[in-house]
């Protein structure tokens, strides 16, 4: 099909599963700003004035605020350089529900996704490939970590990620199977009791790591599908303490809705990857626009958006402009810290996997 002929909303439909992810999709994009129309020319080419090109992004929902503000920053900039329209079609969903998507048939341009895990599925389904974290910051755009809000003044006093095992506690965060905020929850608290095992006897146990878990996990209010369902959960009054992503908590007490955050003693560093998805965008001629889109999403505007709505920058000289709003933990940990994704899926979200033994009481 010709560029010009195909529609900005980009899926292919293969049989059943593939009338599904349109049907799903069908009720999650939405224009940047509401302004989204089709597009008149997909042409790959930058050049000359009058051409227009749509990216059609694929989001996990956290980002959403922060990518409306920087998609109409970044329009302008390509406007003024290439004099070619930019316009934006957006999907917004949990982080795995997203990267599912992408990888069964949605045709997104750029992913911009909650953990590295989700990319590897884009990676394993042929659309991305395999060597997008050489490229600029590891291929990641922002950075978090897993911390706590509680209701105003914090009243039962949690103090540390032990606090969420007390009796009582009712304790919120999202279903890991549709989530990567979720898994990155459970990396924490997981990798929180690992770091406690490792303080008392000097080695990591995982059957120690394991039961902090289920402790936990007894404690458990409402596992929603994304970070956040469960914070719309929490701030309607389920729970007593929300396990969560510091930029969500923060963005929110920016919006004037009341939280107190507890940084844990130990706890997760988050990164949150962005990258062209090399087939589609090839495939659809915008890979020039679409390229450009995810540099400035690592440049200097866009991580002062990010910051203003709580991430943590990766571009050093804005970092270092907002270190003050952003606590370091005692003792902040990464993915490596666990083994790397690879192992992390394996040990704890395999069928037989740490989680999952968890659920179901073993």
């Amino acid at each position: 099909m010709k560029p010009g002929s195909r529609k900005p909303l980009r899926y292919r439909i293969t049989g059943l599963a593939g009338w599904g992810i349109l049907l799903l999709l069908a009720g999650t994009v939405a224009g940047c700003g509401g302004n989204a129309q089709p597009s008149a020319d997909h042409s790959s080419s930058a050049k000359g004035s009058g051409t227009s090109v749509t990216l059609v992004v694929g989001a996990y929902s956290v980002a959403k605020d922060a990518l409306q503000e920087i998609m109409p920053l970044f329009r302008e900039e390509w406007k003024a350089k290439t004099g070619q329209d930019v316009k934006f079609q957006e999907s917004y969903e949990a982080s795995g529900t997203q990267a599912r998507s992408i990888a069964g048939g949605f045709e997104a341009d750029v992913a911009v996704l909650s953990m590295e895990g989700d990319m590897d599925k884009i990676v394993k389904a042929g659309f991305l490939r395999s060597d997008w974290k050489n490229d600029t910051d590891g291929g990641m755009i922002t950075r978090s970590i897993v911390v706590m809000g509680t209701r105003p003044g914090n009243p039962l006093g949690i103090d540390d990620f032990d606090d969420l095992a007390r009796p009582g506690v009712k304790v919120l965060y999202p279903n890991p199977k549709t989530s990567g905020g979720a898994q990155w929850d459970i990396n924490a608290l997981y990798g929180y009791g690992l770091k406690e095992s490792e303080a008392k006897t000097g080695v990591k146990d995982p059957e120690y790591a394991k039961r902090f878990l289920k402790a936990v996990h007894r404690n458990i209010e409402s596992m929603d599908k994304s970070g956040r369902a469960s914070m719309a959960a929490f701030e309607y009054g389920v729970g007593d303490v929300i396990v969560t992503y510091e930029n969500e908590l923060l963005a929110r007490i920016a919006q004037g809705v009341d939280y107190d955050v507890v940084t844990p003693s130990r706890t997760i560093l988050i990164e949150n990857p962005a990258a062209v998805v090399d087939v589609n965008a090839d495939r659809h001629g915008v890979r020039e626009a679409a390229d450009a889109f995810v540099a400035f999403l690592h440049g200097e505007k866009a991580q002062e958006v990010f910051a203003r709505h709580g991430f943590r920058p990766v571009r050093p000289e804005v970092e270092a402009k907002w270190r003050e709003r952003f606590p370091q933990p005692k003792d902040l940990f990464d993915i490596h810290y666990l083994g790397g994704w690879e192992e992390v899926r394996k040990t704890l979200y395999s069928s037989r996997g740490v989680w999952y033994q968890v659920l179901a009481g073993i």
